[in-house]
């Protein structure tokens, strides 16, 4: 355990903006993940739990309390399925999935952040999302205040939601076990801009390495793929959910498709661009990317006052011109 208080919350986002941090602890293993959150909480010190910091608005004025920074590491296999420790970076586990021929979540390739992060929003992309595959998620109850293991069914998912999200601060996730498909030949592709890539039917299949180049290219020409040396991945991926709808409500033009209780799901992207927020328009520090009208992204400097403002503003203009309320993926502190 590395405990340090010379940290910025800036330096542990993708987003790049937030201030001091009273003390940064460094954990990689979960028992002393489990023992920092449990003297934070002993002391009545605020507690923030971070992995990846690619899903996090961090505030300006920093955290006067205890960050500790998840940084456990480690994938043990049982036949097709993999328990993997909360720090396990995602990107890492889906080519080491695809190099061991395992299928399920080689479409969810090039998301950034770590994997105790992926059920609390119940990470998703062409197609594919983690709901489909955790069986279990071992986590530790700071209510209870002892260890349980959720199970796919506790974990309550919808749409970048599930119960560790509902409640927030009160599952710390320790490990994550999948169950994966063997075999050479990805799950069935159900999104139609990567069957068009992959040249595949939707419902087709095809190589798991495919799939997964396919997904990065698709990918990096969003600036969706984290690169110090990319401007636009200064983000935090797509910044605004897919809202979801009644059939009434779906806006003429606009893509959609099917949803769960005969709604509608909207495209966001078309929904920011079409409210005169297209890519590369900008507001000093801030602004949307230059790839990607969903991103939005920061320059070095900027602030999340100045960030969430702008979001804001996008916020508005969709809802005045289109009636639709779209809502933040990241979480804001």
């Amino acid at each position: 355990m590395l405990v340090r208080s010379d940290a910025r919350l800036a330096d542990l986002t993708t987003l790049g903006v937030g201030g001091p941090v009273d003390r940064l602890v460094e954990v990689t293993t979960a028992a002393d993940l489990v023992a920092a959150v449990r003297e934070a909480d002993d002391a009545g010190r605020p507690l923030l739990v971070l992995g990846g910091g690619s899903n996090v608005v961090a505030p300006d004025a920093g955290w006067s309390g205890d960050v500790v920074a998840v940084r456990s590491r480690g994938v043990q296999r049982r036949g097709d399925v993999v328990e993997v420790q909360a720090g396990e970076p995602w990107d890492d586990l889906v080519a080491l999935t695809v190099e061991q021929e395992l299928a399920g979540m080689e479409a969810l390739s090039g998301i950034p952040g770590s994997t105790g992060a992926t059920p609390v929003q119940n990470v998703g992309a062409y197609g594919q999302e983690v709901a489909q595959t955790v069986t279990e998620v071992r986590v530790w109850d700071r209510t209870s205040r002892e260890e349980r293991v959720l199970s796919n069914a506790d974990c309550a998912f919808g749409y970048r939601d599930s119960r560790l999200k509902r409640e927030p601060g009160r599952f710390v996730v320790l490990t994550v076990t999948f169950a994966l498909d063997a075999g050479p030949l990805s799950r069935p592709v159900q999104y139609a801009e990567l069957a068009k890539r992959l040249d595949v039917e939707l419902g087709g299949r095809a190589p798991l390495a495919d799939v997964r180049a396919a997904v990065l290219e698709l990918r990096r020409g969003k600036g969706m793929v984290v690169d110090p040396a990319d401007p636009d991945t200064r983000s935090a991926g797509s910044f605004f959910t897919n809202p979801v709808v009644p059939p009434e409500q779906a806006v003429p033009g606009c893509p959609s498709w099917p949803a769960a209780d005969g709604r509608v799901k909207l495209s966001a992207a078309w929904l920011v661009q079409s409210a005169g927020f297209g890519r590369g328009t900008r507001d000093g520090r801030v602004g949307t990317s230059s790839r990607h009208s969903l991103a939005l992204t920061t320059e070095p400097g900027a602030t999340a006052e100045e960030l969430m403002a702008f979001a804001d503003r996008v916020v508005t203009a969709v809802h005045d011109r289109f009636g639709v309320t779209l809502v933040p993926e990241p979480q804001r502190l």
